[in-house]
């Protein structure tokens, strides 16, 4: 297969399409961020890379917390209003009709509506350039009683969306499972 050279970026398919959730100010403000992941399994940890300029960084710093809300595909609309518009200018929790909540921790806030919700203290902040990499070890992890099966997360029920940047740049819902991880590629173990 013929590779075409690129360039450097970050192309990588797909992207999260969080919330990440910030008291600034006492007033809880979401920014929608398409670069994160898994940090570390334990102490669970989660990423979120965050331009200094946004105004969520300023509450993460204030306050040394942070949640990250994973929007269903039904939530497309309210995820992209809060990456577009800046909460220095517009009170989104009242706009998008988000019904927050607070957890132990008390200065990060969640969405009532999104299926999953996690709740994270700062324990890294290293500036890596244009971003700064919050790193939050998990506190604690809600997810809607309706999108559990036998008391566990569904991801069919969750119904996660996510981001496909350029040249695109769409929301997609995740697909059909295709097979069962940690066991399909046992098959060529036995070649």
């Amino acid at each position: 297969m013929a590779k075409v050279t690129m360039g450097a970026s970050s192309l990588v398919y797909p992207k999260p399409a969080w919330l990440v959730g910030a008291n600034v100010g006492g007033r809880p403000n979401f920014l929608t961020v398409g670069a994160g992941g898994v940090a570390n399994g334990t102490p669970p940890m989660i990423s979120v890379a965050i331009h200094p300029a946004r105004y969520s960084f300023r509450g993460i710093e204030e306050n040394g917390t942070f949640s990250v809300n994973v929007p269903s595909i039904d939530q497309a609309l309210e995820t992209d209003y809060c990456g577009v518009e800046s909460g220095s200018r517009a009170d989104k929790v009242e706009v998008c009709g988000f019904e927050v909540f607070y957890g132990r921790l008390g200065t990060a806030p969640m969405i009532e509506q999104f299926p999953v919700n996690l709740e994270c203290r700062v324990v890294q902040a290293p500036k890596l350039g244009s971003h700064t990499l919050f790193i939050g070890q998990i506190e604690e992890v809600y997810v809607s009683e309706e999108c559990l099966t036998d008391g566990r997360p569904d991801l069919r029920k969750i119904r996660p969306l996510t981001f496909v940047g350029e040249p695109d740049r769409v929301y997609v819902g995740l697909g059909d499972v295709i097979a069962k991880s940690h066991s399909v590629g046992l098959q060529l173990r036995r070649r």
